[in-house]
């Protein structure tokens, strides 16, 4: 077993040092590192070796990119402002032996770490926003959506599925859409409630974000996956966003039309299924 770890940054000063030295500290022999710098401006990657440069294409592309560089059989996608324990890995790599689970993810916690936890996210409302939840269990158990800030999957259940949604713009909904896209897909994604990872969270981010992209993230889930009817409730509560219409039209500029049929063509549920088995009510 190889663990090859993607690491995005983005003018992460010096938590990206610290998130690979904490990195290299705590994985298994024979694993790699790769960190796609995209579009820094703060020299952060300067003196490392090896970074990939990419020009602002978002969180999306830009771990696809990372991922199309490395050779393990499993891939690790973690944000640059982390911290993880001694053989955190373990406990992941062994939910993934099962066929029938296509991502597994820690616990999360702030950095310094705090009391609070969140074991997964799971969609408020039909506004796509997502919120933490508490804890199921002691073991393992399934969450609607996994945190990308540090979830780890198959080499061939990322190809298999397509990676990454190319689609996204900048950051914003990313670890949703992949989330619900591979329950859909008939996959499971688990959460080790005994692992915990501490994550920066940030009051502001260290790099412009539009709120238009941000918006068309949402819609792009939602015209991907969801039926007529949740699809019509999210048009209706995002619409009052003033950059709705600037939304749309990045949207209709993309695929999402051949997007939407590919995927309805090839999923195993629907999304009524993902709805009741996360009690999902709107």
């Amino acid at each position: 077993m190889k663990i090859s770890v993607v690491v995005i940054s983005r003018n992460e000063g010096a938590e990206l040092r610290r998130t690979l030295e904490n990195l290299r500290g705590t994985l298994p022999a024979r694993s790699e590192i790769v960190v796609v710098d995209d579009n820094s401006t703060d020299g952060s990657t300067a003196r490392l070796r090896g970074v990939i440069k990419a020009p602002g294409i978002g969180v999306a592309r830009a771990r696809n990119l990372g991922a199309s560089k490395t050779t393990g059989d499993l891939l690790f996608f973690a944000d640059a402002h982390i911290r993880l324990q001694k053989e955190w890995w373990r406990p992941l790599a062994e939910l993934l032996e099962d066929a029938k689970v296509a991502a597994a993810a820690p616990a999360v916690t702030h950095l310094p770490a705090t009391r609070g936890r969140g074991y997964g996210l799971t969609l408020t409302g039909a506004d796509l926003d997502a919120r933490w939840l508490p804890r199921q269990g002691r073991t393992p158990f399934a969450a609607p959506i996994l945190p990308g800030c540090s979830v780890l999957m198959r080499r061939a259940t990322f190809d298999a599925v397509g990676g990454w949604d190319s689609g996204l713009l900048h950051r914003g909904g990313v670890d949703n859409e992949m989330s619900v896209r591979l329950w859909l897909l008939g996959y499971e994604l688990m959460i080790t409630p005994q692992v915990l990872v501490q994550h920066l969270f940030r009051k502001s981010s260290p790099y412009p974000v539009g709120w238009p992209q941000y918006l068309h993230n949402r819609l792009r889930l939602a015209f991907a996956h969801l039926n007529a009817a949740r699809l019509t409730k999210v048009i209706r509560r995002l619409h009052a966003e003033p950059q709705f219409g600037e939304a749309m039209a990045l949207l209709v500029e993309g695929d999402i039309s051949s997007r939407r049929r590919e995927l309805l063509a090839r999923r195993a549920r629907s999304d009524d299924w993902f709805f009741e088995r996360f009690g999902l009510k709107w």
